[in-house]
C-alpha cells in the first residue's frame, strides 16, 4: 500500500463514521431527513469501499476515490443545509474525506 493514502485513509475512515452516525440519528428524525439519510448511507458505503481498494491496491483506486469525492461533496451540502450537531460534523467530515480523496487523483 503506498504510504502516501495515509491521511485519505483517515478521512475515509472518519467521513464513513460520521455518516454512520448521521445515518443512525437521522432515522429517528421526520420525513424531510430521507435526502440524508439516503446520503450518508451512500457516501459511507463507498468510504468504505474505497478503504478496501486501497488496502488491497486496486489499480481502481483514482477513479473509486474520484467517486467518492463527488458522493461527499453531495452529502456535504445535504448535511450541512441541517442545523443538527450530527448533521453538521458530518458535513464537515465529508469536505475533509472529499479533499483528501482529490489529493491522491
Amino acid at each position: 500500500m503506498n504510504a502516501s493514502y495515509k491521511d485519505c485513509l483517515l478521512s475515509l475512515a472518519a467521513c464513513m463514521e460520521a455518516c454512520n452516525v448521521c445515518y443512525h440519528a437521522s432515522l429517528k428524525e421526520e420525513q424531510r431527513m430521507m435526502q440524508c439519510i439516503e446520503l450518508d448511507r451512500e457516501c459511507a458505503e463507498i468510504c468504505s469501499y474505497a478503504i478496501g481498494a486501497i488496502q488491497r491496491s486496486s489499480k481502481f483506486v483514482p477513479g473509486i476515490l474520484a467517486l467518492c469525492a463527488d458522493i461527499c461533496d453531495a452529502c456535504f451540502r445535504e448535511c450541512n443545509s441541517h442545523d443538527h450537531r450530527h448533521c453538521k460534523d458530518c458535513a464537515e467530515a465529508c469536505r475533509r474525506c472529499a479533499e483528501e480523496c482529490r489529493k491522491i487523483i
